[in-house]
């Protein structure tokens, strides 16, 4: 095209080789910055030439040639048209805010035009279409590049009032992406680092999908997931822990932008960031492809797209060099454009600077009749993907069934009736052992069930044993290796989680690597992503690996983030149901923290106690009025029932409360909440491996909270709960006092 700086396949991949050094990508960005003036004076003698050659036309006097020309000349204006009313819906929504970032937009909004309008399958009044291709804005700050791009795709989520509602309360348009709230928005984005690791979830979705129901006459899962990275994602370790994944895996469907503008937050990157980012990736398995002019080459980025797709068997790195904040003559290519509206003053410049006649928030009509063909081309594209899978669906039944399921997240009917059931004569065993008798009793019957360790299945007890691994040569298989990537692993899960409603992703560690993965399981809670989070050696009790592995702080820190559900299972039933709790919780994560030591089976436990997350399993009382109230989790409740035992012994009318998911409990109505927990009944005490945190809203003032407030120890197991207090003989003094 005739206003585009363009490159030819082969000279893309010449460029891909030339080292990343600072000196020469500042050289390259002063010669990108050159290009404002260069493509105002392009623009002017085109529209002069195009005057001209308009005359000639009239007059019949224009050779074939000519009329190409004109042809390609107005296509290209309309793209320099489409790409500017992007750049100012991203300037207009922030300064109207007063808020948010410009600078990503305006450098961003050529590939955004080009993936949207050009190169990206989906619906737009149908977000959900399930073989829509997946887009995440990684660089979730630069978020009006996406909103800009939904309102002229057609979607119904973002409409002109919502783009002046930017940042505000109850809009649909929030200062970073949230699924939740934005239909076309995949994931929720903004923790740099977390996007692109959901889109390597979502890629891994479709390559195990594909796998299992594509068949030689029907391919019926075939969708690519687009990712637009910055230069803060580059830099977080998560975003590294991932891509060594998806080059691992072999990921051809996913191709990543790295919007290479070298400006953070503090400055131009060189003061922190000055690696190759080039050769790690190739060192990673990707495919790498460098877009030197991603300003106005849109035909260097439509060549770069077109052989990343050729590539079927690494995901593609595309780095495209672009110009932080193109088009504003004070700001571009500066910290000063990257997080604050631009102001009054430098948007006039920048609308003079780029020929941008328009108020605020307009769309030329030329582009919005542009972009309108996007609503008959979506619905036509999954009209023809509906006729193809009711083809699908006459040949294979079974697998259209299973695969419907995933689609539309309808669980099997009576699927919880796999779950195991425990009585007390059942020798006892370790809470993740019995997780992985739920897991194996799980998987045949829900087909979205695929899951892994890091580096720790041995250990956590999370394979399926009917499967094989997921990899490169194997994707149908649903067992996945995360390698020792905790972070990685929690926000790909999200990514295979919000991929279908009917994938159930689970991950698994040791409860106190938690931390490495906070970040992720936030973002899980936030987004209503159901990931199961299966964490094992949940306290003192794993014993000789000292305070280094026992959590101490975890119960509590996670029982204070919101919408999630942490259970801690204290037998097998505990367990079933811990796991019936989570499957049925699809827009909710559930962490489960399972012991490493033996636990007995404990009489009065059961599944249908677990999913009130506080009940009764023993009670010498009447009339709702026990002496004391005993209450526990995990594996503390055990303790709880042999000191009420004893107290009973002597006597005393002793309640033992499991209370193994708050969350759940406090979800119960005050009637049930009295029938457990009688206000008349002051005399409580709480013991459990862990912070006393939290427990005096259980036990109240009245009452006594067991626990540790200090770092563990390394001993046999034994002997750390004795010298810590973690005891019958504890819990028994305790209840005495009261009395």
């Amino acid at each position: 095209m005739a206003a585009s700086s363009s490159l030819t396949v082969s000279q893309a991949l010449v460029g891909r080789t030339i080292a990343h050094h600072h000196n020469q990508a500042s050289t390259d960005r002063l010669s990108l910055l050159t290009t404002l003036t260069a493509n105002r004076s392009l623009k002017s003698s085109t529209r002069v030439s195009t005057r001209s050659r308009k005359s000639q036309l009239v007059s019949r006097s224009v050779i074939r040639s000519a009329a190409v020309e004109t042809l390609e000349t107005t296509e290209t204006a309309l793209v320099d048209k489409s790409v500017n009313t992007i750049r100012f819906l991203a300037i207009d929504a922030v300064e109207k805010a007063n808020s948010g970032h410009p600078g990503l937009p305006m450098g961003c909004a050529p590939m955004g035009h080009i993936l949207y309008d050009e190169v990206m399958r989906y619906n737009p009044k149908n977000p959900y279409w399930f073989n829509r291709d997946r887009f995440v804005l990684s660089a979730g700050h630069g978020c009006m590049l996406q909103y800009a791009l939904l309102h002229l795709a057609g979607y119904d989520s973002v409409l002109e009032e919502d783009l002046k509602q930017f940042r505000q309360w109850g809009s649909r348009t929030p200062g970073h992406p949230e699924n939740f709230e934005t239909p076309g928005v995949e994931v929720t984005t903004g923790p740099l680092g977390q996007g692109v690791c959901n889109a390597v979830g979502l890629a891994l979705a479709e390559k195990h999908l594909a796998a299992r129901f594509n068949k030689p006459d029907s391919e019926i899962v075939d969708h690519y997931t687009y990712c637009i990275l910055g230069d803060g994602c580059q830099m977080e370790g998560i975003s590294n822990e991932a891509c060594s994944l998806a080059g691992h895996w072999g990921l051809g469907k996913l191709i990543a932008f790295y919007d290479d503008n070298h400006i953070s937050i503090d400055g131009d990157t060189a003061i922190a960031f000055t690696e190759s980012v080039d050769t790690r990736f190739e060192g990673l398995g990707w495919h790498v492809i460098w877009v030197k002019n991603g300003n106005t080459g849109y035909d260097e980025i439509r060549a770069a797209i077109e052989e990343a797709k050729s590539v079927k068997d690494k995901p593609t790195l595309i780095k495209v060099t672009t110009t932080i904040g193109f088009g504003s003559p004070n700001k571009a290519n500066s910290y000063s454009v990257h997080g604050s509206a631009l102001g009054a003053k430098e948007v006039d410049a920048t609308r003079q600077n780029l020929g941008w006649p328009y108020e605020p928030f307009h769309v030329p009509e030329d582009v919005k009749k542009h972009w309108s063909r996007h609503i008959p081309e979506g619905a036509s594209l999954e009209a023809e993907w509906n006729a193809k899978f009711a083809e699908y669906e006459k040949k294979y039944k079974e697998d259209a069934a299973e695969l419907k399921s995933l689609i539309t997240g309808e669980l099997p009917t009576g699927w919880e009736k796999a779950l195991p059931k425990y009585t007390p004569e059942i020798p006892g065993d370790a809470t993740r052992n019995l997780s992985q008798a739920c897991l194996n009793a799980l998987a045949p019957v829900l087909p979205g069930l695929v899951g892994g360790s890091a580096d720790l299945a041995s250990s956590n007890m999370t394979l399926l044993k009917m499967f094989g691994d997921f990899q490169k040569n194997t994707p149908e298989e649903r067992n996945i290796r995360f390698g020792v990537r905790e972070h990685a692993m929690g926000a790909i899960c999200n990514g295979i989680c919000l991929h279908s409603p009917g994938y159930i992703p689970y991950c698994a560690t040791f409860f106190v690597f938690t931390d490495y993965m906070r970040a992720a399981i936030r973002i899980s809670a936030l987004s209503e992503s159901g990931v199961i989070y299966v964490m094992t050696h949940d306290s003192i009790g794993l014993g000789e690996d000292g305070p280094t592995h026992q959590p101490i702080e975890h119960l509590a820190s996670f029982r204070a983030m919101p919408n999630i559900l942490m259970l801690r299972p204290a037998d097998g039933n505990e367990t079933a149901g811990a796991y019936k709790v989570a499957v049925d919780n699809r827009k909710r994560p559930s962490i489960l923290a399972l012991s490493r030591q033996k636990l007995p089976n404990l009489l009065g436990t059961s599944i249908e106690g677990v999913e009130k997350g506080g009940y009764i399993i023993s009670d010498n009382s009447t009339g709702n009025k026990p002496d004391v109230i005993l209450t526990a989790t995990g594996s503390e409740l055990e303790i709880a029932s042999k000191a009420a035992d004893e107290l009973r012994k002597e006597g005393k009318t002793v309640r033992v409360v499991s209370l193994v998911s708050w969350e759940l409990y406090e979800e119960q109505s005050d009637e049930y909440k009295e029938s457990v927990f009688p206000a008349a009944v002051t005399a409580r005490v709480s013991i459990e491996a862990g912070s006393t945190f939290g427990w005096h809203k259980i036990v109240g003032s009245g009452g006594k909270a067991i626990g540790i407030d200090k770092f563990g120890a390394s001993a046999p197991a034994g002997k750390i709960y004795k010298e810590y207090g973690i005891t019958a003989e504890a819990v028994i003094a305790a209840a005495k006092s009261l009395l």
